[in-house]
């Protein structure tokens, strides 16, 4: 969804600007999150 790479995701949940979701060994990052950091960058 935001295009970017496995890295780069790797790094924004790591400087907490992403926040997850863990179900059993699963690492996942809900959509609300996803368009919360998305309004957070955007600036119009």
């Amino acid at each position: 969804m935001l295009a970017i790479g496995r890295t780069t995701l790797y790094e924004l949940i790591a400087a907490g600007q992403l926040k997850t979701v863990h179900i059993g060994r699963a690492v996942r990052v809900p959509v609300a999150e996803l368009d919360a950091f998305v309004a957070r960058r955007c600036h119009w």
